[in-house]
């Protein structure tokens, strides 16, 4: 197999894992939103079945406090995420210079290499909103808790 052929295959491999962990990025903000969803019910739920005994601020408290926790853990993940998918692309804009068409330079300056967001918005910057906006509800629901 020619040095072309290699480089060709750990191309195609290397892309692949790309798009794997971008899969990843995209199960992992499903896990995130789908447990804070189901904390804000459970909360919901035990507060009206009357099961807390009178320790209602506790766990107001408590879960408020496990809903910001989850929040501020879940940037983390997306930070990782987007640190592990800037490298892959370097190195995929690196490997790109020994085939015949480098595709994903080529997209990434037709974008402006994300500096205009007119023509390009990093999903980052998106995806970061989500969880200080899911941190709203716990930080009303401390707030209340510890006011009420």
């Amino acid at each position: 197999m020619s040095d072309d052929n290699v480089v060709l295959e750990q191309y195609k491999m290397y892309v692949e894992m790309a798009d794997r962990v971008s899969a990843r990025r995209v199960a992992t903000n499903k896990f995130y939103i789908s447990l804070l969803a189901a904390l804000l019910a459970f909360v919901t739920f035990v507060l009206n079945k009357q099961i807390c005994y009178g320790y209602e601020t506790a766990v107001l408290v408590s879960f408020s406090i496990l809903g910001l926790v989850l929040n501020f853990v879940w940037l983390i993940n997306i930070q990782s995420y987007r640190q592990l998918n800037s490298g892959k692309f370097r190195v995929i804009h690196e490997m790109e210079e020994k085939l015949a068409f480098p595709c994903y330079k080529k997209e990434w300056q037709i974008l402006g290499e994300g500096k205009d967001s007119k023509q390009y918005r990093r999903l980052t910057r998106v995806e970061r909103f989500v969880p200080y906006i899911l941190s709203l509800p716990y930080l009303i629901l401390l707030v209340y808790s510890v006011f009420r």
